[in-house]
This record gives C-alpha cells, structure tokens and sequence, in this order.
C-alpha cells in the first residue's frame, strides 16, 4: 500500500527545493560543437558570476577546460550575443566578455589575440565565426560601436574575415545592410554563404539568403537566392559536396530546403518548425552527416518534439533539442533536456548515451508531473495554448476543499516560447503548492508562422489578453483559486504584467522583472537590433505615437490596484533602469504596495548566484506576505513599502 500524503495549505508545502539549491554547484551547457571526434561545450556557471567557460572532451579522456580561469566568452554583438566560440582542428576560436576581442587558444599552450584593441572600450565586437578550409581566415560578423559626441548614431554590422596567424589583419567582406548571421564558407574554400535583413525587419520576420565567391580575403559576384521582407531564412550549411541547404517558412512553417537555381528542393517538410527564432547567433537545429543524410530537430503544434529525415519522425523522450551537431563522419551530438532534467549531451538518435548531464536535483517523480499542454479559447473568440503546471509534491497535498494559488507566466520576447523543459525556479513554486499557467500567447513560436503574425500590431493587447482568459479558463474549469492569482514576466514579459495589472481585476499580486513600462522610451532608447522591432508589433513611431502612448503601462497608472515587486539590473542596455523606476515612483505617488529591488552590475537578465537567489526568494516572500502564506522557508522577509 502507498504511503498517504500529508495535507498542508496550498502555496506553504516543505519544499527540497531551495533557491540556493537552484545555483549551488550548477552549471549549464549552452552551446555544443564538435571537430572530429572530440565534443566542445560551453557552460554558464552562476557560482564564478555567471562566467562562460569552454570545455572538451575527446573519445574517454576526462573534460578539460581550455578557457584560462578569468575569462568570460560572451559576445555583446545584438546585446544577446551567442556564437562567441568555434572550432577549427585543435583551436578553439572565442571572444572574451570584459573586452569583446577575438582570441585562439590551443589547449596547453598560451592564448593569442586576433583582433587590436578597439579605438574604444568594447566598440568592436565578434560573433558567429567559422575558419576557412585554407585555415588562413576566421569569417564572422563584426559589429562597431560609435562614440560620437552628441550624436546617436547606430553600430554597423558587417562580415569580416580576420587573418588566423595573429597579425591583427581584418578584411571588410559585406557591408551595407544593417544585419548579417551566420556567414559559412563551402567546403571547397569556393563561396561564401550569409543570410541579411534590414530595418525594420526582425529575423523571424524576413531574412535574405545570399551567397558570393570568396577569393583572396574578399567577396564577389554575391547574388541573392532566397528569402524577402516576408520569408525568414536561416541556418544555411554547406554538404561536402557543396549542396547549400536552408531553413525557410515560406509555407507558413519553418522547414528545410536545398538550394535549386530553378526550383529550390524540399527536403524536410510538414506542418512543424524546424528553426526558432535568431535571439542568439549560432543556432544548430539540423545536420548534414556524410553523403548528404539530414536529421532535424522539429517541434509540432502539439509540443511534441521529434528528429525528422527527409522519409520519417522519430520520436524522442526529449521535450526540447537545443541543438544537434555531427560528430565524426555518421555519428551525432544533441543538446538537450526534458521535464526531468535540464540540458544535456546526448550522443546517437535511437541508441542513445548521455555523455554530460547537469548535477542531479535528486528530486523524486512525484515533484515533477510533466505539464498539460492546452489550447484554450481567447476573449475574442480565437484560442491560444498553454503549459499548465498542477501542484506536485511527492508526500503532500491540498485540502480537498481548497483550490490552489496560481502563478501566470507572460514568456519575454515577445517571439519566444514557454520553456518545454526542466524548469526548477518553476519546479520551486509547484513543490509549494502554486499551480503554474505558462502562456503561449499569439505571437508565440512553435505553431507556424500565422501564429507568430497574430502579434502584429497588437503587442500589449492580445498577449494581455491572452494571460487573462488563460487565468480565466483553469478558474472555470475548477483548477485554482480566483481570489489567488499572481502574474509575472520579464522583458516584453514585464510589459505584459504591468499592462494586465493595469487594465483587469483578474490579478491581486504582480512580480515584474526589467519590464517595458514606456514604450516611447523603448522605441526611443534601445539596442540596434530591436530599435525597429515595435514598427510591426505596434507601429511606426513617431508616426503611430498615439498608439505607443495608449498601450504604454505608464500612462496607465491611475488603474493600478495590485502590490508589485519589481526587478532590474543597473546596466540593461535592452531595457534601461528609467522603465522601471517610472512604475516604482507612479507606486509610490498611489500609495500601492510594492517592492523594488535593484541589482549592481546585471544586465538583460541575472546571472549572479546570489541576485538569482534573492530574486526568487523575494518573490516568494512577497507573494507570501500578500496572499497570507506562512512560508516554512527560513529566509529574511522583503520590506515592502
């Protein structure tokens, strides 16, 4: 006979999961790469600030890291950065955070610069690099910053080619449009393949794919072959026999093509999405393994996830692929993690070995009942889906009589997704008894291209509505408590929060991290790479400027009742501190409850041990203050003012 569970209030259940336990001793693994037979990860380690270090493993040999202790290898380049490091035979290729220079490193040996010191501070910055068969030239996107006095003038992108052997020659290769990703040469050192796009377009919106021949250290005869203002084409490679395939969503889905002068071939096709969008650079979700076998990653509507051939799906256990690399000439390398364990290298498809797992949470199953998938029906008569997360202890329950608190998630973005995956800061409120909704509003990614569309012009709107008729359904359909709801996001998440706290009742408490609170000011003081991006989610500004006054939280002020923590790092160049201390001090003028906290030195995002820990536990303190918990976790209650 099983064993009966203990009855405690929902949202106070004994949790072993502490925030300290979410970063004590953790790393996670962001980027894998392969070069022959040896495996080259990256890895975010919370405990040394959050530092990037590169590790290798080859054939049974122990992982060693190659990167020297002190550095940081992130690349500033979009503010989001990604494919700051790359592999050429035993080299490692990366740039260093603290100055965003370009160095190699072979391991055993003493690291050597590739790039001059910038005329200034981190003003040249490297990302997306591949070396050419010749081994003579690094090619990778370059962006450069201005400091021109009184003027705000945007970086420029391009793609460079940079001399291997250390003295400091950088060749312009293609300039001129505002943006450039993954630049490949073909195998025969004969062309160059890259994907551009322009303001005010975004990458998931559209990209152009364009090749040219590579002589020299320069581009000619670039031409390009596919993509336009409403066709987003990504992740071009090259076969070794110098077939050129893409990712493209010309059908309304995300699928895989070969390049045709005449008509281009589909080669992996279907109502599912193979590319996601280009947040970070790099991105690996197919594979071309010897004589032109091709495997992908691809995820359908139903969040289920397979390995696709141009001939069959193969079902996999894991619920999301981060990435998928060729090892060796047949084999290949995944990165990827499920509803019970994070990210993860996996070598093979069928008979599969975890080669690098994360450290055991050592959680039991009963903490961790994968989520429902819903498609639910919008206020306005459409329907959206979301990842609900039911309380989930392994010995105790609710009273019967008792419905559970429930936490909303507006994911950031807004063109991202709910996590499908091992989440244990999610995992830290079911333990204690909250029920979790993790929208995918419209304008989500996952389900087509429409889908994504459904945004336009409508941020600030239908993503609100969407967290409410999401809360509205597990309500009606008996799931939680109407009287406990809490809502929280960050980024385009945050404006999310602010604008459902100010426009409905639905919610009594909010939790808001570096949220967008004006968006004049966002349109106005923001990175290059998102500086346009509100053109199609909103509006032209100035022009549209009535509309970015009426949808900005802002101005909405005086329709705010609910108490609100509020999260930011000092220097977020994406969402600048000013967002927030607009809400902090229009809730102090109100007399509404609230908390602000403010972490030194972060930026788009926390990556400290400690301010992932505060952050977290001060959202569960004030949640608990607010809902009239009594936490059992014995950690210092936050002032709320």
């Amino acid at each position: 006979m099983g064993s009966t569970k203990k009855v405690q209030p929902f949202g106070s259940w004994e949790s072993p999961l502490s925030a300290a336990s979410l970063v004590e001793g953790v790393t996670t693994i962001t980027e894998i790469k392969t070069e022959g037979d040896s495996i080259w990860w990256s890895e975010s380690r919370p405990e040394e600030n959050g530092r990037v270090a590169v590790m290798r493993q080859q054939e049974t040999y122990r992982p060693q890291e190659i990167t020297p202790s002190e550095v940081n290898v992130r690349s500033k380049v979009h503010e989001y950065g990604g494919g700051a490091w790359w592999v050429s035979g035993n080299t490692l290729f990366y740039v260093n955070f603290d100055d965003q220079r370009l160095r190699k490193i072979v391991p055993g040996e003493k690291e050597q610069f590739l790039t001059p010191e910038p005329p200034e501070g981190e003003s040249w910055r490297f990302a997306d690099g591949r070396i050419t068969p010749d081994g003579l030239w690094c090619i990778c996107v370059r962006e450069i910053h201005h400091n021109f006095e009184g003027l705000n003038v945007e970086p420029d992108n391009q793609l460079v080619a940079i001399a291997t052997d250390g003295d400091m020659e950088i060749n312009e290769l293609v300039v001129g449009s505002d943006f450039y990703a993954f630049p490949r040469p073909s195998p025969d050192g004969e062309f160059l393949a890259w994907i551009q796009w322009n303001h005010p377009s975004m990458p998931w919106w559209g990209t152009e794919l364009w090749i040219g021949n590579f002589e020299n250290g320069e581009i000619k005869k670039g031409q390009k072959i596919a993509g336009g203002e409403n066709e987003s084409v990504i992740q071009p490679e090259w076969s070794d026999s110098s077939d050129l395939y893409f990712l493209s969503d010309r059908s309304g889905w995300s699928n895989l093509y070969r390049f045709n002068s005449k008509e281009d071939d589909l080669v992996i096709g279907g109502e599912f999405d193979i590319g996601m969008p280009l947040w970070v650079f790099d991105q690996s979700r197919y594979v071309l393994l010897s004589e032109n076998v091709v495997i992908a990653s691809v995820t359908n509507p139903k969040g289920e996830t397979y390995f696709a051939t141009p001939s069959t799906l193969i079902p996999t256990e894991w619920s999301s692929i981060h990435q998928v690399r060729a090892l060796g000439e047949a084999g290949i390398i995944i990165l990827a993690a499920s509803h019970n364990t994070g990210p993860s290298i996996i070598k093979g498809l069928e008979d599969q070995k975890i080669l690098k797992a994360p450290k055991s949470h050592q959680l039991e199953s009963g903490f961790l009942s994968p989520p429902e998938l819903i498609e639910f029906p919008t206020l306005d008569g459409d329907s959206a889906y979301v990842r609900y997360y039911a309380p989930a202890h392994g010995n105790t329950k609710g009273p019967d009589q008792e419905d559970p608190p429930l936490l909303v998630l507006a994911h950031g973005g807004p063109t991202a997704n709910s996590r499908n995956e091992l989440s244990l800061a999610l995992r830290y409120w079911t333990s204690r008894g909250w029920a979790i909704a993790d929208v995918d509003y419209r304008g989500s990614t996952g389900y087509g291209r429409s889908y994504v569309d459904a945004l336009n012009g409508k941020w600030g709107l239908v993503d609100v509505a969407d967290c409410v008729a999401a809360a509205r359904y597990l309500v009606a359909d008996g799931r939680v408590d109407a009287d406990r709801i809490a809502i929280k996001g960050g980024s385009a998440g945050g404006l999310t929060v602010l604008a459902a706290l100010a426009n409905y009742d639905d919610f009594s408490a909010g939790s808001c991290r570096y949220g967008v609170a004006d968006l004049e000011i966002l349109a106005k003081d923001t990175h290059k790479f998102e500086s346009r991006y509100l053109d199609r989610l909103i509006g032209e500004y100035p022009k549209d400027r009535d509309v970015y006054v009426e949808r900005s939280p802002i101005h909405q002020t005086e329709n705010l009742q609910s108490p609100m923590i509020i999260f930011q790092g000092s220097e977020d160049a994406v969402v600048p501190p000013n967002q927030s201390e607009l809400i902090v001090a229009a809730l102090k003028s109100q007399d509404i409850r609230h908390a602000y906290i403010l972490f030194e030195g972060e930026g788009h995002g926390f990556r400290k041990s400690e301010n992932i820990v505060k952050a977290l536990e001060s959202e569960y303190s004030f949640f608990s203050e607010i809902f009239g918990f009594e936490p059992f976790d014995d950690f210092e209650e936050i002032i709320i003012t």
